[in-house]
């Protein structure tokens, strides 16, 4: 089985929780949880630490400032009407794997929220993750009703995979 998440770690903590397992399944629960043949699909994951996802947040949001993850999509698959789900993507070659995007993931954002909210790294990096590729679907949380279906999506998701819903105080 070929990896689904293809992943660059620039920040060496990240192998202390073999973040690529985490990708894997994590991306692997989104995709079966949509119905997506992860056998179509890839996804970059890029693990670094604050100072880079700040300087890639600058430049692409014009947030100077470190984040949890950011997420670039291969192309727009964003529902029309707000809480409406996105459209499934379509493999441009048959039997040939496309991007579904590219995900970067901050190491001491991730172990400061984890560590604030109570919650294990790994479950913390996993619904992130989960979080990411949901962008990289077409979910989106700046529309209400986009935020509700989106969140509620990946409680659902994170539940098949054992973690407790992380919005709850």
């Amino acid at each position: 089985m070929e990896p689904l998440v293809d992943i660059l770690i620039e920040e060496p903590r990240w192998e202390e929780i073999d973040l690529p397992a985490l990708a894997d399944r994590a991306a692997r629960a989104v995709l079966a949880d949509q119905e997506i043949s992860p056998d179509d699909w890839e996804i970059s994951l890029l693990g670094c630490d604050d100072a880079r996802i700040a300087v890639l947040n600058a430049e692409f949001r014009a947030k100077p400032t470190p984040t949890n993850v950011l997420s670039w999509p291969a192309e727009d698959l964003a529902a029309e009407d707000e809480g409406e789900r996105p459209d499934p993507p379509e493999p441009f070659l048959p039997g040939e794997r496309d991007s579904l995007g590219d995900i970067a993931i901050a190491f001491e954002t991730c172990a400061r929220e984890a560590a604030e909210g109570g919650k294990t790294m790994a479950d913390h990096v996993t619904h992130l993750i989960v979080h990411g590729v949901l962008h990289l679907l077409g979910y989106d949380h700046v529309r209400e009703g986009d935020a509700t279906l989106m969140e509620s999506t990946e409680v659902r998701i994170l539940e098949k995979m054992g973690i407790d819903d992380p919005y709850l105080a």
